[in-house]
């Protein structure tokens, strides 16, 4: 029989997620998937599954779920308190449930994505090739609720000779690396140095789209209306009011506002974990 997995409480919010769509932007969809992927494909590892295994990616924790058999978990990304049956665990390391067992994380202490993967992957139906939920696009399964239930899969590797996978903590202040965007000309000359200058703090509006960012105005140099044009995760856009848009995940693959500069593909993952109030600083790579 296959292993189910029923979802409790969902927490904030809750989502499948993969490695996405890459390479479908010319039919317009974009790539999605985990907003922060070293996490996700380090659960994955965890637990023995292939790095692009379907996991779940919640957003500040408060999720709860009940097994149907036995299994091997692990929780990644933003840290927050764990229990399994009832017993408490760390996260980074693979956890066993068994069956009936409730897995029920806390709020995060600092970060924002927490990411369950479980041993065999969830099996929701793919997508055009992918099982991410894609929250622009409207593509993939929907967001977690209670009363759901979730299959898992059966496609695993050998279980990994570790116990725990030792992690640096998240940054109180991250610095994102950052290249001239391609078009930062159409900005004032000291626009780039202003970016990567000053501080940065992510407002309320933050999702998997991407993160609204409140500090010092970038000034354009020219005005006028810039067609669309192809967008790409980590690009910084920055809109009439002069505060930019750090583009997650879920973007539109195209975007109409100038941008002024891109964060470094490597980043990403740090940029996936600022949360609403939460500083943040750029620097030239």
């Amino acid at each position: 029989m296959t292993a189910k997995i029923d979802v409790i409480h969902p927490g904030v919010f809750t989502t499948v997620q993969d490695l996405g769509r890459p390479g479908l932007a010319a039919i317009g969809v974009g790539r999605s998937g985990a907003a922060d992927r070293g996490s996700l494909r380090l659960a994955n590892r965890l637990v023995g599954n292939p790095e692009g295994h379907a996991a779940l990616e919640c957003v500040l924790g408060g999720l709860v779920l009940r097994f149907s058999a036995p299994a091997t978990v692990a929780v990644t990304g933003a840290p927050c308190s764990i229990t399994a049956g009832g017993r408490a665990f760390g996260p980074d390391s693979p956890i066993p449930v068994g069956p009936r067992d409730e897995l029920v994380l806390g709020m995060a202490s600092r970060g924002l994505r927490c990411y369950v993967a479980v041993r065999g992957g969830i099996d929701v139906p793919p997508v055009l090739g992918a099982r991410a939920t894609d929250t622009l696009g409207k593509l993939g399964p929907p967001a977690l609720s209670a009363g759901m239930t979730l299959p898992v899969g059966e496609q695993v590797l050998s279980h990994p000779a570790v116990d725990l996978a030792p992690r640096a903590p998240l940054a109180d202040e991250p610095v994102l690396r950052v290249t001239a965007g391609p078009r930062a000309s159409w900005f004032t000359s000291d626009s780039l140095s202003t970016l990567v200058s000053s501080g940065y703090v992510a407002t309320a509006d933050v999702d998997r789209v991407g993160v609204r960012l409140e500090g010092p105005l970038l000034s354009r140099a020219r005005g006028g209306e810039l067609p669309p044009e192809a967008a790409v995760p980590g690009a910084l856009q920055v809109p009439p009011s002069g505060q930019p848009i750090l583009f997650l995940a879920d973007h539109p693959v195209t975007g109409g506002y100038p941008v002024i500069a891109v964060v470094d593909e490597a980043d990403l993952d740090q940029a996936a974990q600022v949360r609403p109030g939460q500083r943040v600083r750029f620097r030239l790579a």
